[in-house]
């Protein structure tokens, strides 16, 4: 690896760039020494906790706009985990899905579990993608609104000419928090809290509809064999309580609750969107400007906001570019590992600031002029 030293001036004040985990904020690390440390080690089961739990639905539901009848369900477990309570526990018949990437191409295989109908996958190009079409018999429609893997975005919207009965699910892991949506335009919004709610791992959120309610609650009364710990009716009915049905990760929770604070003080989800889409339009500007760089996804209208890619030319090597910013303090700018393309990937979540994105491209192209 070349010896290369990034001068101060050139470096951002905080070099964590990662698309999960991601940034966390030193106020939302301040207040867990403080307030946090108290709830460690704590029954999730009183009032503390619960009241911990409390104020996340309620942040979150003040962020995404206060839908009429919407609930915040929580699990344990990640996104991962969601994509088998989907399959167990909200699926039904049919299916269709949109993907254009490793997370969609995940959730796809969750649906297509042998209690349910071969679904049908709309497979688009990574870097692109396509859209979803309304198709008689569809039970639901599933697409990831951000794929983490490419840094191609899809917008929260439901298909005309769908079944009026038909469910949208829509995949905002890296999404959440960073990207406006109308939650009226889907039914089930899940993501996991470690990207832009710059906390840690270990639970998954669902902003539901009614209609998803109630379709998960009618699954649960057929004679459909469902593990417990991944039944959403018991996640609905623990949730409603301000509780999971397994310990909860305490700290993941309250260094959300720290993130939705901010972001609703701040402005809401739409000064979140400004500010993900600014840093992202710099690193954008950047690697169309360069002579070395320019974006993966080539249609402006696909790329992503909070995950930007970054081809580089075959003259350089964005893996050795990569080593040498984890060496000077700026982590985590290296590629979806099963992409296997020359690229960067920056994530640019509602954590991260404008200044250190522009400090980011500078100490990039100090690296490239002066590799040997």
């Amino acid at each position: 690896m070349a010896s290369i030293i990034i001068p101060n001036d050139l470096l951002p004040l905080d070099g964590r760039f990662g698309c999960g985990p991601s940034k966390i904020r030193p106020d939302q690390l301040a207040a867990f020494a403080k307030a946090g440390a108290e709830l460690m080690g704590t029954s999730h089961r009183q009032a503390p906790v619960k009241n911990l739990v409390k104020r996340v639905q309620e942040g979150l539901m003040e962020l995404f706009h206060n839908p009429a009848g919407y609930e915040i369900v929580i699990g344990n477990g990640g996104s991962t985990a969601f994509w088998d309570v989907a399959s167990y526990s909200l699926a039904e018949g049919k299916s269709q899905l949109l993907v254009h990437g490793e997370f969609g191409a995940k959730f796809a295989t969750s649906l297509s579990a042998p209690w349910l109908t071969k679904p049908t996958v709309i497979q688009g190009e990574v870097g692109s993608r396509l859209d979803l079409i309304a198709e008689a018999g569809i039970s639901a429609y599933a697409y990831p609104q951000n794929e983490t893997s490419t840094g191609v975005v899809t917008p929260v919207k439901r298909v005309q000419g769908a079944d009026k009965d038909a469910l949208y699910f829509t995949d905002a892991t890296s999404a959440a928090g960073g990207i406006d949506f109308d939650p009226l335009e889907t039914d089930v919004y899940y993501f996991a809290p470690q990207k832009n709610f710059a906390s840690d791992g270990g639970l998954w959120f669902a902003l539901m509809s009614p209609a998803a309610v109630e379709r998960a609650e009618r699954i649960a009364a057929t004679d459909r064999y469902i593990p417990e710990f991944l039944s959403l009716k018991t996640a609905i009915d623990n949730s409603r309580l301000n509780q999971t049905l397994n310990t909860p990760a305490i700290s993941t929770l309250f260094l959300l609750a720290e993130q939705i604070d901010w972001m609703n003080e701040s402005g809401g989800l739409a000064w979140a969107d400004a500010r993900t889409k600014a840093a992202s339009d710099h690193l954008y500007a950047w690697a169309e400007a360069s002579a070395y760089a320019t974006p993966f996804v080539s249609n402006p209208e696909y790329r992503s906001q909070v995950v930007s890619t970054i081809d580089f030319a075959e003259s350089v090597d964005a893996a050795e570019v990569a080593k040498i910013l984890r060496s000077n303090g700026i982590v985590d700018t290296e590629p979806y590992r099963k992409l296997g393309r020359n690229q960067l990937r920056v994530a640019t979540f509602t954590a991260t600031e404008l200044e250190d994105v522009k400090q980011l491209t500078k100490s990039i192209d100090y690296v490239v002029s002066n590799l040997g």
